[in-house]
């Protein structure tokens, strides 16, 4: 059931998901819930870094067994980790896993919050992560995020000291910890105080991860509380470890699909501030209206509507429920009050059988070109109900006035046309409107910070009466299609530029001076459009003709436009941009994957130019793909002809190739390949080259075997430090010197990281070619490993290759060639 919220509970419910699948009735069992979470006015946020840092075992027992409103604030979207189910990288990466983790919140009950900071890595220090989030910009965030949620008690994943994790981790507990105080300052971020007020919760406590597999050593729980957190719920029909479960394998795009759990489940916690605790962290917190003077009458009514609910006949309750309405709504403001009355208002609707759906007949949405809204309200109790009023919320629509009853299983069908009542460019997520810093994105509107994803376009608040009693319900506009395999799917209608531009590609390498062909289509949204499109060059490059026109005939029509790019004679790096109309052209990038609902993101329209000598000894290269992969295409920017090998053709004759990449993570994730290793390292004997990039070794992901000739532990060490100095153990390698001399140069500009999961134990037989290291730390010496077989040669690296490529990185390209070049 999703939740759809009053003007004022906008401010204090975070919850705003979009939906993948079709509209439902509430079961008997869920309504029954829903009534009994009317009574419970406690509130808990859960804090952490990033997607998937979230207990869910924890939120499902606090959403289902104690029926309190749960949140987990995440501070991060994800966006710098990897993915494992396609190809998108940080930002759209982000977009992605905060539909996972919305989808994980549908499961297990909880609402989902955001801080603006950026995932811009793997940080081994909270000091180097507040300093590139800006602490007191993000310690503003957390508390913007206490005072909108009011919890009673605050829980973080992680210690605020600094042990056995990371940056990230750490800086998320030492920001929820200060919040705790400052939350309730008023002379804390004053600024805040014209939406909210200062709140503080009763304790905040650290949650200490104690992962399946992990045994605690006898003193490692000493001063924390255990607490029970599984149970059955036999009006659903499942535990809650099963919840849990069904919740966590939502972040499919890190591969972290979860069995269920059914027995016991204890939990550990410790206060960090606050008041103490004996049993639970939850003592001492009234979770009754009591808390709420002049309730007396809403809690007695509530009572009566938990003891008298028919699931059989719910809508026997209406009158009930309608009174509890009234004395909710005639209470003084306070914290609770109108994320209850949405809550109410839901109750309603599913005790009726009162099913709402509003659509529109065109996906596009737009402040000048109307669209047709199809409205559709069914009453399937035996009710009088009848329908009152229709009003739409940020559009201007001419849907007829109304006064119907709501006739038992009769459809009341209302058609009108819509248009926006503002002027959008486009559905762009807001925290991508605007460039971000380094660690944070560029939110400048307060009431967006925190949500999850954008306010809707469009909503319709009806106005119901059940004889003289009356109540409001809305639901957001949707455009649903049916999927001849997935059946009906529902997103957010969208807004787009009335000129799209895709490219053919986002990076053109220039390995020498010969030009390039840029190859791109610009698409019309509304209707017929004509006008011209013109490159916007970097220094150093030219591009002929400077500008090409285009006539699109109707909404839909293609033209396909071609410019040519002359890079300069020595090294360059650039972006090109486009103007269409006196304004930066837009792209769409459409992410659909069925377990989220599909997305919508219109970047910049840019191609980034690199330009620089890039000598090859090989061209025909063999590629085995990791998840995620965009390498391959990389490689052929800079002229290698590259085939994708698949398990058929691994166990074939691959004398064609003269070399063969390896993606990473392909031997955790493709169980063919391991089995042909043999065969691979037979051909490297023969003279082949073969380059494997990283992949992992620990609780999650398992290798299966060895990977390389001789005998190498892959391990956890990694240099996060994108500017590490690099220094080479044995600067004659022939690596460093041909085709193309490698220098300190080619390890300026590169993203991120350096690279992760290096060796750290090889065989006598390899070659460490590279020596590198974060501040504080030894030296890293595993990033390469060389080693010759044969007439072949065998790499394995952690270099983020799969990074720098991507991102037009010149010395990452260099240094490939001459990896993929030795031996020959």
């Amino acid at each position: 059931m999703t939740r759809f919220v009053t003007v004022l509970a906008l401010l204090t419910s975070m919850s705003q998901t979009t939906m993948a699948h079709p509209l439902r009735q509430p079961s008997a069992g869920e309504l029954a819930r829903s009534v009994e979470r009317l009574g419970v006015v406690g509130n808990v946020l859960y804090v952490a870094a990033h997607p998937d840092d979230e207990n869910t075992r924890l939120l499902t027992w606090l959403t289902r067994d104690q029926k309190i409103r749960a949140g987990y604030l995440s501070l991060t979207r994800g966006e710098g980790g990897q993915n494992l189910i396609g190809p998108e990288q940080a930002p759209l990466l982000g977009v992605i896993r905060t539909q996972e983790l919305l989808a994980a919140r549908g499961v297990d009950g909880a609402e989902q919050l955001f801080g603006r900071q950026r995932d811009f890595g793997y940080s081994k220090t909270p000091e180097e992560t507040l300093a590139l989030w800006g602490k007191s910009e993000s310690l503003g965030d957390v508390v913007w995020a206490i005072r909108r949620f009011h919890p009673d008690v605050i829980v973080t994943r992680f210690s605020p000291e600094a042990r056995d994790t990371h940056g990230h981790h750490t800086a998320s507990a030492i920001l929820a910890l200060e919040a705790f105080k400052a939350a309730a300052d008023p002379k804390a971020f004053p600024e805040q105080l014209q939406w909210v007020k200062p709140w503080q919760a009763k304790r905040i406590v650290w949650n200490k991860g104690i992962f399946p597999g992990m045994v605690a050593k006898p003193d490692e729980l000493k001063g924390f509380v255990a607490m029970d957190v599984s149970g059955y719920d036999a009006l659903l029909g499942v535990s809650y470890g099963e919840l849990a479960a069904r919740s966590r394998s939502m972040h499919k795009s890190q591969g972290f699909g979860s069995s269920p759990s059914r027995g016991p489940a204890s939990e550990y916690f410790q206060v960090l501030a606050g008041e103490p605790m004996q049993r639970s962290f939850l003592d001492g917190v009234d979770l009754g209206w009591a808390r709420v003077p002049g309730s007396d009458k809403l809690r007695a009514l509530l009572t009566r509507a938990r003891t008298e609910l028919d699931s059989r006949k719910p809508w026997a309750s209406l009158p009930l429920l309608l009174d509890a309405k009234d004395a909710l709504d005639a209470l003084p403001d306070n914290p609770w009050k109108a994320d209850k009355q949405a809550e109410l208002a839901e109750v309603l609707a599913g005790a009726s059988g009162l099913y709402v759906e509003a659509v529109t007949a065109d996906p596009l949405l737009s402040a000048t070109v109307s669209t047709k809204l199809n409205l559709s309200v069914l009453n399937r109790s035996p009710t009088g109900l009848h329908l009152s009023s229709v009003k739409v919320l940020g559009g201007v629509a001419d849907l007829p006035s109304v006064e119907l009853p709501l006739v038992t299983g009769a459809p009341q069908m209302l058609t009108g046309q819509v248009v926006l009542a503002r002027a959008l460019t486009s559905s762009q997520p807001y925290w991508l409107v605007d460039p971000p810093r380094p660690g944070r994105w560029t939110v400048n509107d307060q009431t967006l910070v925190g949500r999850p994803e954008n306010p809707p376009l469009l909503q319709v608040e009806l106005g119901l009466q059940l004889g003289q009693r009356s109540f409001m319900l809305r639901r957001d506009v949707d455009f649903s299609i049916t999927d001849p395999v997935a059946g009906e799917r529902r997103r957010q209608p969208e807004v787009l530029p009335a000129v799209t531009v895709q490219l053919a590609t986002q990076l053109l390498v220039f390995p020498d001076t010969k030009s390039k062909e840029l190859r791109l289509t610009v698409q019309s949204s509304r209707g017929a459009v004509a006008g011209e499109l013109a490159p916007k060059m970097p220094a150093g490059f030219t591009v002929t003709p400077p500008k090409l026109p285009y006539t699109l005939g109707e909404t839909g029509a293609i033209a396909e436009l071609s410019f040519t790019v002359h890079p300069p004679r020595s090294g360059a790096v650039g972006v090109v941009g486009f103007a269409v109309a006196d304004a930066d052209a837009h792209s769409v990038v459409r992410l659909d994957y069925p377990h989220i609902p599909p997305q919508l993101v219109t970047p910049r329209c840019e191609v980034k130019l690199v330009r620089a000598d890039i000598k090859r000894e090989v061209t025909r290269v063999g590629y085995i793909m990791g998840p995620g992969d965009e390498v391959p295409g990389a490689l052929r920017q800079a002229g290698y002809e590259v085939t994708l090998l698949t398990d058929e053709a691994l166990g074939q004759s691959l004398d064609h190739y003269q070399a063969i990449v390896v993606g990473v993570r392909a031997f955790n994730t493709n169980p063919k390949l391991p089995k042909a290793q043999p065969h691979l390292l037979a051909w490297v004997e023969a003279g082949g080259i073969l380059l494997v990039q990283y992949n992992t070794q620990n609780r999650i992901s398992k290798l299966a075997g060895q990977i390389g000739p001789h005998p190498f532990r892959i391990s956890q060490e990694r240099v996060t430090e994108e500017n590490a100095t690099v220094e080479k153990l044995d600067p004659k390698h022939p690596v460093f010197l041909r085709p193309n001399v490698i220098g300190d140069a080619d390890f300026v500009g590169w993203v991120q990281e350096r690279g992760l999961y290096f060796a750290d134990q090889w065989d006598e037989k390899y070659t460490p070619l590279l020596s590198m290291h974060d501040a504080g730390e030894p030296a890293r010496k595993g990033s390469l490993l060389w080693t010759r077989v044969g007439k072949g040669v065998f790499v394995y690296t952690g270099l983020a290759l799969f990074r720098q490529l991507p991102a037009g990185v010149p010395g990452a390209y260099r240094l490939l060639a001459n990896l993929l070049s030795h031996g020959h």
